[in-house]
C-alpha cells in the first residue's frame, strides 16, 4: 500500500483551547516547549521547521490550517527532508475536551514514493513526543 495513515490518542493536561493558541499565534515559541524535538522555527509564507526524528535532524516546510470550530490542527507538509520517502506527509491533531484536558488524536497522512518505503512510525513517534512537550510546557506556563 502506497497511501496510508497511522493514528493514535495522547491524553494531554492541557485544554484545546490552549493547544491552538499555540499553534495560532505562537507558533514561534514551540521550540521553547520541545527543544530536543523542535530547534528553531521560521515563519514565512509556510512555517520553517529544524526537527529531530530518531536523533537524525531534518528540516521541514508545512502550511498549518486551524480548524477552531471542529478543534483539527493540520500541518501540510510542503518541502523538506520526509519528501525524499514521501510525496505526501500531513499531522493532524483532533482535540475533544475531557474533563480539565483533552484528548489529542493524532493522524499521520502519507504517501509512500515507491512500496519499499517503510511507514513512518518514526515520525509518528515524533508527534507523540512533540505534543507531550508542548502539553507539558502549556501546563507548567
Amino acid at each position: 500500500m502506497i497511501k496510508g495513515q497511522l493514528e493514535t490518542v495522547v491524553e494531554l493536561k492541557s485544554t484545546p483551547e490552549q493547544f491552538f493558541k499555540l499553534w495560532k499565534s505562537e507558533v514561534h515559541q514551540i521550540p521553547n516547549h520541545s527543544p530536543s524535538n523542535i530547534q528553531g522555527v521560521r515563519v514565512h509564507e509556510g512555517v520553517y521547521d529544524d526537527k529531530t526524528a530518531e536523533g537524525k535532524a531534518g528540516v521541514f516546510k508545512e502550511k498549518v490550517e486551524i480548524d477552531e470550530e471542529n478543534k483539527i490542527i493540520k500541518l501540510i507538509g510542503l518541502e523538506g527532508d520526509v519528501f525524499k520517502l514521501y510525496k505526501v506527509y500531513n499531522g493532524i491533531w483532533h482535540l475533544t475536551p475531557k474533563g480539565q484536558g483533552s484528548l489529542a488524536k493524532l493522524t499521520l497522512e502519507y504517501e509512500k514514493l515507491n512500496e519499499s518505503v517503510p511507514a513512518p512510525h518514526i515520525y509518528l513517534d515524533f508527534m507523540i513526543s512533540l505534543t507531550t512537550d508542548i502539553d507539558a510546557g502549556l501546563v507548567q506556563a
